[in-house]
């Protein structure tokens, strides 16, 4: 994530949940909350890009353990201010650069975090993420689709196919951030040389992706 997303996910830190409160998507949020519980029950999670722990919360009813990291500070004070209902630590790290993350993960989690990520870069960023992760383990992501009326409509688009939108909070200030929306066979390509159980469903606005780590890759 460049400095520009950065800043703008810094200031959007306090206003980040309002997106959750968009009436078309209630029914999608409801299933996504259920079927994240039911993905994550009795593991140790470690969770990219947790911002505010919107997620974290729901994950917590039912897995054993998470370790959950975020670039923002002010995101990750405003996830630790949460309650969880399993033991969940935080700490502020960058996901270009996880060697610090010493542990190893029964399963993983980036919540509308693959998105935001350069297509060029995708397969560095997932290796490095998967070295966390036990061989088989769990990883899920989970993103937006495009849909018109419900998205901020695409802006531009550069050489690599990576596309743009204009975001402007309530402060008045404008950001052009990066918002990719994956077709099935890129994310499949993106997966196939490190993970295996490959299953990719999608509702009307969010696809949610789940594989195994493979033992060798």
């Amino acid at each position: 994530m460049n400095k520009n997303q950065i800043q703008y996910y810094s200031e959007r830190a306090r206003e980040y949940e309002e997106i959750y409160k968009k009436p078309e998507r209630q029914e999608d949020l409801k299933k996504l909350r259920i079927i994240l519980k039911d993905l994550f029950v009795a593991k140790s999670v470690f969770e990219i890009a947790c911002g505010t722990g919107y997620w974290t919360q729901f994950i917590s009813e039912t897995t054993k353990s998470i370790f959950a990291i975020d670039i923002n500070e002010t995101a990750i004070d405003i996830a630790r201010s949460k309650k969880y209902r399993c033991p969940t630590s935080f700490a502020k790290a960058d996901i270009n650069n996880l060697t610090n993350v010493e542990e190893k993960f029964d399963s993983g989690f980036g919540g509308f975090i693959w998105s935001h990520f350069p297509r060029q870069e995708l397969d560095v960023f997932l290796s490095g993420f998967i070295s966390n992760i036990s061989p088989g383990g769990k990883v899920v992501f989970v993103d937006n689709q495009y849909v018109v009326g419900s998205n901020t409509l695409i802006d531009s688009e550069d050489e690599y196919g990576n596309t743009y939108q204009i975001r402007k909070l309530s402060n008045g200030s404008n950001y052009k951030i990066m918002k990719n929306f994956p077709a099935d066979k890129e994310i499949q390509d993106s997966i196939q040389p490190i993970g295996r159980d490959i299953k990719i469903e999608r509702l009307k606005y969010f696809w949610i992706l789940k594989f195994r780590v493979n033992k060798y890759f």
